[in-house]
């Protein structure tokens, strides 16, 4: 059996998934990630499952919890209505992002984002990253997009 190297969860419907070599599939993955207000499914880029995997490695037993991935242009533009930092063009909408914060195994508050996207980076990612450090919405973005970086609100 594989090692299972985190759990996944979905923030904005509870649900949970087993983390290892070989779950969840890309298909799962994508469904875990599909958009949550029309619930349009989209294939995400693979690389995404893939980072995750890495970064789970360093974190084994973390709860990676999953906070955007796949984004209808609908549900883009009523974010960015509502007066939420999100590109008109966004790569959520192309199935090229994701956002997700990491809790570690002996913790119960989210690793900084700056960590986490220093790892990423150390890693050799060569897409987007962000960070975002409010209270309300700590987590890291990562794209497969240009190699670009930022710091959100």
């Amino acid at each position: 059996y594989p090692v299972l190297l985190a759990t996944l969860v979905q923030v904005h419907t509870g649900e949970r998934a087993a983390f290892d070599a070989d779950s969840p599939t890309q298909a799962r993955f994508d469904t875990l990630l599909s958009d949550r207000v029309t619930g349009d499914h989209h294939a995400l880029d693979e690389r995404l499952l893939g980072l995750l995997r890495q970064l789970a490695e360093h974190h084994p037993g973390s709860r990676i919890e999953l906070v955007s991935g796949y984004r209808s242009p609908k549900l883009n533009e009523m974010l960015r209505k509502k007066g939420h930092h999100v590109a008109s063009h966004s790569q959520h909408s192309l199935g090229n992002a994701l956002d997700f914060r990491i809790i570690p195994a002996d913790a119960t508050e989210p690793m900084d984002p700056r960590v986490i996207e220093q790892e990423i980076r150390s890693d050799g990612w060569t897409g987007g990253t962000g960070v975002y450090l409010s209270v309300t919405d700590r987590f890291v973005h990562a794209d497969v997009g240009p190699n670009r970086r930022w710091n959100g609100l």
